[in-house]
């Protein structure tokens, strides 16, 4: 039975059973959930480089589990109480490698999760594969999935291509693993997390599927990377963590994040949010007048303005995107950003101006 309210835990560290906290958790109460559990790695002897220095591996307890079977009893029990906590119209993210991502997807269809994406991150700086045995593995895949395939869930899509300086997003990612000034230290001078994940790769899945004031839940909060962007980007974030040494470094870490001041920063375009406005309104509010020619923007088509927010050129009558289209040869076509009008002082200027236009007058936006 739930006993933990989601407002008492905001921006703070549970040290505990990820497994026992969801379970008392308040069921849909978070937006996004990011987690990176075990990957089971199974890894045995320790792996030493061709000068016999040994190589940083996975060894902690907690990513030892007697058997396969055993590994996916401890995924299906975090998943089924991930989900019951995550909104219905939340998303997950899970991280993994060819060890355990096959399974981690398996197991999530089997709960009922609609899988929206498999990303793949490419590491730009990977560990060789010392032995020479295999391909050096170079790359680890996140499973982008939500409760149920009618789900409305955030997707900031201009965001993420304005990340991606104007084109639209690719699902492999390309960023180095977390070094340097980055990569926490433990008091021996090395890693305190062995697997601790870079910002940037957090940055994206924050950015591109939840907003300013939401609730971002990871379940494996490790040395607090979820926590570290959240607060950036202005979310709230819930950390659960058994190690007690990661959870310290986590809150130092977290400590130090400065909020943006400015709230305004934090916020990006996305026409999806912006208010619809319909070709016709253009009309009625006389900044085209019935009769007035539009054209592309080589002038090479052209088509009349109708006295109701239609278009009529040589080949057909219609919508602005459906004459655009026409005009094209093409399946579809974005009228506002198709067809031009003549202006005497400012030459041919684009109708979306006039959509701005009055999105200004009508919502000051």
């Amino acid at each position: 039975m739930s006993s933990i309210q989601t407002k008492t835990i905001l921006n703070t560290i549970i040290n505990d059973d990820c497994i026992k906290v969801m379970n008392q958790m308040e069921a849909n109460s978070v937006d996004l959930i990011f987690a990176d559990p075990p990957y089971n790695l199974q890894l045995g002897e320790a792996l030493t480089r061709p000068d016999n220095s040994n190589v940083s591996g996975v060894y902690e307890e907690w990513d030892s589990f007697e058997s396969l079977a055993a590994y996916d009893h401890y995924t299906r029990e975090w998943m089924t109480a991930a989900r019951r906590v995550l909104k219905d119209d939340g998303a997950i993210w899970v991280i993994g490698s060819y060890h355990n991502i096959f399974r981690v997807g398996y197991i999530l269809q089997d709960l009922g999760f609609w899988i929206l994406n498999d990303i793949v991150w490419n590491k730009t700086n990977p560990m060789p594969n010392f032995k020479g045995t295999r391909f050096t593995n170079a790359h680890e895949t996140l499973i982008w999935a939500v409760k149920n395939p009618k789900a409305k869930y955030t997707f900031n899509y201009e965001a993420m291509k304005a990340l991606n300086e104007d084109t639209q997003m690719r699902s492999d990612w390309q960023i180095p693993l977390c070094t340097g000034k980055e990569r926490l230290k433990g008091e021996d001078g090395g890693k305190l997390h062995p697997t601790q994940k870079p910002e940037a790769l957090l940055y994206r899945v924050i950015m591109a599927s939840s907003n300013v004031g939401d609730v971002v839940l990871d379940p494996f909060f490790g040395t607090g990377t979820t926590g570290a962007v959240a607060k950036k980007l202005g979310r709230n974030f819930i950390g659960i963590e058994k190690d007690r040494t990661y959870v310290k470094g986590a809150q130092a870490r977290i400590d130090a994040v400065q909020r943006v001041e400015n709230e305004l920063c934090l916020e990006f375009s996305s026409k999806k949010r912006q208010p619809r406005i319909p070709f016709g309104t253009v009309v009625e509010r006389g900044l085209l007048n019935p009769g007035d020619i539009l054209y592309d923007a080589n002038k090479k088509h052209c088509a009349a303005v109708r006295s109701d927010g239609t278009l009529k050129s040589e080949k057909m009558e219609g919508s602005i995107h459906q004459v655009g289209a026409a005009a094209e040869n093409a399946p579809a076509c974005n009228g506002w950003v198709y067809w031009y009008f003549e202006d005497k002082e400012k030459g041919l200027v684009c109708i979306d101006e006039l959509r701005t236009q009055i999105r200004q007058e009508l919502y000051g936006e």
